[in-house]
């Protein structure tokens, strides 16, 4: 694995292991940015915080960092309508400025471009 791509992985790791704790660190915080029409935001911060902390330990095992890598680009996924929420209902959220929610979005793509990358998501499988 080349340097750079180490270094990615590293920090895809470091961001959902982090992301993973904040969700049962900081749950109540977590729950604001849940659309209000998902039912039991509690359950669905805890839910999503588990694919994190599950998706940042498959990294660190190369045989399942290319399924670790699929898992946190859909979970990646599922975030956005939190996202798209948090930038419409901007005045919900007035410690977050403006642009950090204008952000979110294109930092996600680019998100999900690392996560790709890093675990090689895309690369052929070799016939065995």
């Amino acid at each position: 694995m080349s340097r750079s791509r180490l270094v990615g992985l590293a920090f895809v790791f470091v961001w959902f292991a982090l992301g993973g704790v904040a969700h049962f660190a900081f749950t109540e915080a977590e729950m604001r940015i849940v659309p209000p029409y998902l039912p039991w935001p509690r359950a669905v911060v805890w839910v999503s915080g588990v694919a994190e902390l599950l998706g940042a330990a498959g990294l660190l095992w190369r045989p399942s960092r290319r399924a670790a890598g699929i898992g946190l680009m859909l979970l990646t996924l599922a975030v956005t309508p939190a996202n798209v929420y948090m930038l419409q209902q901007a005045a919900l959220f007035p410690s977050v400025p403006s642009w950090a929610l204008m952000a979110r979005l294109p930092l996600q793509v680019a998100l999900l471009a690392l996560i790709a990358w890093s675990t090689q998501v895309f690369r052929r499988q070799s016939a065995r």
